[in-house]
């Protein structure tokens, strides 16, 4: 499926289609991953205030906090949310599709699956799960910035310098070079499961979670794989 999709991009997009499903798939995937990335950067520096505290380090929770989630957590949580909400959904779509014989009515008109289902799926999520994460990253170090001044006792400004003084470009790009792959694995996961699905309402419940686990394993161990390569490469983002 994923060369028919390569082969597929050859052709002309459907532009429409994709725009639809960016906002399908992304934007309104935006509530649950910045509420999952806020959450995190507020429990990431209530547990590194306590656990940094017996070394009078309580002054660096903003470097662990924007580091932490720039470089791992943003991308990684935000992949790993979309996978559920998102991997689901084009599994429970096109296995719907597919069991009801929509996507033989399509092949009989002579018209591609790939080309017409798979594509703006796959390029919807790779397009938008950078900008998930962006938006991801900033919610969690503004939860990370709400403990500091209520809960730790720091000073907004300290701890605004902490993280403009740590934070560099390639922190940010290396979590962000990650999402584009997660975003095809994603896609590319749900689509396969949701056409290959079979056996009426049943067949497609167990292609949807078997989409999700597929997908949920494969960024985590996507995200360890980048993340050496990323640190070994002569020119890489270190």
């Amino acid at each position: 499926m994923f060369g028919q999709f390569v082969l597929a991009l050859r052709k002309r997009w459907e532009g429409a289609e994709v725009m639809r499903q960016m906002d399908a798939l992304g934007v309104q995937s935006i509530s649950i991953t910045n509420l999952t990335a806020l959450f995190t950067g507020m429990v990431l520096a209530l547990q590194t205030s306590y656990a940094l505290a017996q070394f009078g380090g309580k002054l660096f929770v903003g470097r662990v906090v924007v580091l932490s989630i720039c470089r791992e957590l943003g991308p990684t949580l935000t992949a790993l949310m979309v996978a559920a909400r998102v991997g689901a959904g084009i599994t429970a779509e096109l296995g719907t599709m597919n069991v009801t014989e929509q996507v033989d009515a399509l092949r009989a008109l002579g018209a591609s699956p790939i080309r017409k289902l798979v594509v703006p799926r796959v390029l919807a999520v790779t397009m938008m799960l950078p900008i998930l994460t962006l938006l991801a990253d900033f919610l969690g170090i503004f939860g990370g910035l709400f403990i500091a001044v209520f809960e730790i006792k720091i000073g907004a400004s300290f701890y605004i310098s902490t993280i403009l003084s740590s934070l560099h470009y390639n922190d940010l790009m290396h979590g962000l070079c990650k999402t584009p792959f997660f975003g095809i694995e994603i896609a590319m996961i749900g689509c396969y499961n949701g056409l290959t699905a079979s056996g009426g309402a049943d067949g497609v419940g167990r292609a949807t979670t078997t989409a999700v686990v597929l997908s949920s394993i494969t960024v985590l161990m996507t995200d360890f794989f980048l993340t050496k390569l990323f640190l070994i490469l002569p020119l890489g983002i270190q």
